[in-house]
């Protein structure tokens, strides 16, 4: 299999991008003993705004402060990388209020999932977590099977 055609702008970024990601989550696991998963973010949010039992977990109110501050700095990360190397980054045309929604699609479907597939990817299988390996192999078989689907539709 030729490499080039599936990473046409090289390796290099997502290799670093993967060990800082993963150095993030271990600081964060060995010196608070918490799982820094990003669904977790969306239910820690949410405890700002919904009066919901589930929300109002002490696991979320205690936690959201440096949750929300690990977001803001993967989004100002993504936001240095591409004012430092804008060769690199493709912008979507996809509108705001539409990537807004798709978020909070993917949020919801996060927590209800029981996490996201990085979560379980990098945090639940490193832990040796089995339901973590199943999660990730089922959204790996969606979607492989889902981009098989809309090469075979043709839609681009």
């Amino acid at each position: 299999m030729n490499l080039e055609l599936l990473f046409p702008a090289g390796m290099a970024h997502y290799l670093a991008g993967g060990v800082l990601i993963g150095i993030a989550v271990s600081f964060i696991f060995l010196s608070t003993g918490i799982v820094a998963g990003m669904s977790s973010f969306f239910s820690a949010t949410l405890s700002y705004v919904s009066r919901v039992p589930f929300f109002q977990q002490t696991r979320f109110i205690e936690t959201r402060g440096w949750r929300i501050v690990l977001a803001v700095g993967l989004v100002l990360g993504a936001l240095l990388c591409a004012l430092l190397m804008p060769e690199r980054f493709v912008l979507t045309s996809v509108a705001p209020w539409q990537l807004a929604l798709g978020g909070l699609i993917a949020g919801f479907g996060a927590r209800y999932g029981n996490g996201c597939t990085s979560g379980h990817g990098i945090c639940g299988m490193a832990s040796l977590q089995w339901p973590s390996l199943g999660a990730v192999l089922v959204f790996m078989a969606t979607a492989i099977a889902t981009a098989h689907l809309v090469e075979a539709l043709g839609v681009q």
